[in-house]
Parts: structure tokens; sequence; C-alpha cells
């Protein structure tokens, strides 16, 4: 007799913890596809960004492939949504020349943006004494001598969007912003800035999520 009891008391559980699976899979799919309709409906749009000057303070070649660097740069950022804030949780700017990585990482510390917000960063990118492909250092040295060079300013990083309550997972964030620089220290092609040279760019990014 105990044996039957114990039985159907085994039974009644595992009918109460298959009830409870059930419901607990149905909740999690209820939220999923609301989930899925509120971001469907709100259309979240990508952060633009916008390269607006260079303060070059070192540009130049040393060997047939070595480039020194110092430069800084003002980079902005609005979030265009209106209901979407958007998570930066880390930011790593730094400067391609032909494809060619020519500055060590700079950090942008972590920040949230609001609203229609807007942020400015202007982050140092350096890289002394950094070895490049010869052609790319020789390309460099005829850039200079020609008076101007395209380069390319990056930002990677990862990013969180939240609505509400709601933050997402982090997805990368990829940023490249051109830029041709002019050089030479005359006043119709900078702006002196003591031993540095400040140039004007308003520049569009290109944004990948």
């Amino acid at each position: 007799m105990s044996e039957k009891v114990c039985s159907h008391h085994k039974s009644k559980r595992r009918k109460v913890l298959k009830k409870c699976c059930a419901g607990l899979l149905i909740f999690n799919f209820i939220l999923l596809i609301l989930i899925l309709l509120i971001w469907a409906v709100l259309q979240p749009k990508k952060p633009r960004f916008i390269l607006q000057d260079a303060t070059i303070f070192a540009l130049n070649v040393s060997a047939a492939n070595v480039i020194s660097t110092t430069v800084q740069v003002t980079v902005y950022s609005r979030n265009p949504n209106s209901k979407i804030g958007v998570y930066y949780d880390k930011l790593d700017v730094y400067a391609t020349y032909h494809n060619q990585q020519i500055t060590y990482y700079t950090v942008i510390p972590p920040v949230y943006q609001g609203h229609k917000d807007v942020n400015v960063w202007s982050p140092f990118i350096y890289g002394n004494n950094v070895p490049v492909a010869p052609y790319n250092g020789l390309a460099l040295a005829q850039d200079q001598n020609n008076g101007g060079i395209k380069m390319t300013v990056k930002i990677d990083g990862r990013v969180k969007w939240k609505v509400g309550s709601f933050i997402s997972g982090r997805y990368h964030l990829h940023v490249s912003c051109p830029a041709y620089i002019p050089l030479g220290n005359s006043k119709s092609t900078g702006i002196i800035v003591g031993t540095a040279v400040k140039y004007q760019l308003a520049m569009s990014c290109s944004v990948s999520v």
C-alpha cells in the first residue's frame, strides 16, 4: 500500500514539474515576441559620427619603414533615436594609413548616450617609431612632399541598446572616418596652435553595428 502511495506522489510531482516547465517556456516565448515587436516598432538607428578636426603634433618618417605620429582628433557622436539609449562599453581609437595601423589604441571610457544626445571626444592618438611596410613609409614621404596625407581614423568597440528598462546584449561597433590632411604651416591650410597645426575636416564617418 505504501509503495502505491509513493508512486502516486511521484506521479503528481512529475505533472507539476511538467506544468511549471511548460508555463516557463510559454512565458519566455511571449516575452521574446514582445521584445521583438517593440524592437520592430522602435526601429533603432545606428549612432552617427563625424570627424570634426585633427591637430597634428607630429607626423614623420624617420626611416623607410618607421612612422611616428601624434595627433589629437575631435569626434562628434549623436544618437538619432528618440526612444533608445546607447551604452558604449569601450571604444578604441586609432589611425591607419593605406589599411595599416600607424598608432596605438587610445581608449575612450564607457559612457551612456541618451535619446538624441550628443557626445564629443578629443582623444590623442600616437605611435612612436611604429614599423610599417616599406612601401607605406615611402608613400607617406611622397604624400608629405605633395602637400597632403590621406589617413583613416577608426573606432572599434562594443555597444548595448537600452529601451526602457531592457538592455540588449553587446554588439560590435566599427567606425571609419576618412581624413585628408593638407600639410604645411600656412594659414590657408590650418590653424597654428603652438608647435601643432589644427585642420578643420567635418568628415562623415561610416558606421557598422
